[in-house]
């Protein structure tokens, strides 16, 4: 099992079933891998942590992403090299309610260049 944290602000997309996916950094320690069942929290590490979901949801792809975050706008998006042509259905399904929220979220966390990184699913709407 893999756990993630998610910011408090992604809880309810979550718990609907809105959010059914994460993108993470690469990192040096392993990811999810598919078929691995994922811990989702809120709240690791303080006295408010509690799991998101019960029981926990599978894996169902782990893909490379690059995210091009220019000053205005994300700029382009590749999954497994294959550009994502329109970004409003995936920003929605990472949780955000609009293209400018998505945007504001990733230059605050990410800074404006390029982001490469891990979209782990889990939900049905996994990204072909």
């Amino acid at each position: 099992m893999v756990a993630y944290n998610f910011q408090s602000q992604f809880v309810d997309a979550s718990e609907s079933g809105t959010k059914s996916h994460t993108v993470r950094r690469i990192i040096k320690r392993r990811h999810a891998r598919e078929g691995d069942r994922l811990q989702l929290y809120t709240g690791m590490r303080t006295k408010a942590c509690r799991k998101i979901l019960d029981p926990d949801p599978v894996c169902l792809k782990v893909q490379n992403i690059v995210l091009e975050v220019g000053d205005e706008s994300i700029v382009a998006a590749e999954i497994d090299g294959t550009p994502v042509n329109d970004l409003a259905p995936f920003a929605s399904s990472d949780g955000f309610e609009s293209l400018e929220t998505f945007h504001r979220f990733w230059r605050m966390f990410h800074g404006v260049g390029t982001f490469h990184g891990k979209l782990i699913a889990w939900g049905a709407e996994c990204h072909e």
